[in-house]
């Protein structure tokens, strides 16, 4: 009788230890699956659009409840008067569209690795010092370069400033663009009178801002 008794009360015991097991088994495998859609989210912000010259095709590939690049360049657009098409050139000619792009590093006796040339850093290029005033100024300190949102709105500022120092109007995107490349102070003195670099940019820059503003109407 007592065996029967022990033998009642253990059956619910299992059940309920199989049901507990069974539940760890439910969230660790919902945990695993969520771990893997954030990686993909996050792998997918890592990288580069592949058809960077159209950009519809840029506003495709990244649009989504995550990171969605058109709502962003149209929002910096209003918020500083920098047409969308100026914003994206910029990127497109600085970083190429890569979240993590640094100048190339020197190397001494042709061989050693050493320093990079400059602090420039992520989508905008922006150096260390450039970003750390537009945080302190725009009040937005949770700001990275790697974040395509922040590097935009930086995009915008720094097109913003440099038209109340100089006077360059926003739809200029050949002289916004020496300007970004020389700083505004290096616009004004002419320190880009003569240096191929800064030049050569600006054509491309001015070319590519063209491009995306013939394909900007088409975009959904």
């Amino acid at each position: 009788m007592r065996r029967q008794v022990v033998a009642a009360y253990l059956v619910p015991l299992k059940d309920a230890r199989r049901s507990n097991e069974e539940v760890l088994v439910m969230r660790t495998r919902v945990l695993s699956i969520l771990a893997v859609m954030l990686l993909s989210v996050l792998a997918g912000c890592a990288t580069a659009p592949s058809r960077t010259r159209n950009i519809c095709a840029i506003f495709d590939q990244r649009d989504g409840w995550f990171n969605n690049w058109q709502r962003a360049a149209e929002r910096t657009e209003r918020k500083y008067g920098v047409p969308v098409p100026i914003l994206m050139a910029t990127i497109y000619t600085e970083s190429g569209f890569r979240p993590r792009a640094r100048p190339p590093r020197r190397y001494l006796l042709g061989f050693i690795p050493w320093k990079r040339p400059t602090t420039a850093y992520g989508y905008s290029q922006a150096l260390d010092g450039t970003w750390d005033k537009y945080k302190r100024e725009t009040g937005n300190w949770t700001a990275s370069r790697t974040n395509f949102a922040d590097a935009i709105d930086f995009v915008g500022w720094y097109h913003y400033q440099t038209h109340l120092q100089t006077g360059i109007a926003l739809n200029n995107s050949y002289d916004l663009y020496l300007a970004y490349y020389s700083g505004a102070k290096g616009y004004l003195q002419g320190s880009w009178r003569g240096n191929s670099t800064a030049l050569a940019g600006a054509k491309r820059f001015n070319g590519m801002t063209r491009i995306y503003a013939q394909q900007l109407p088409s975009c959904s």
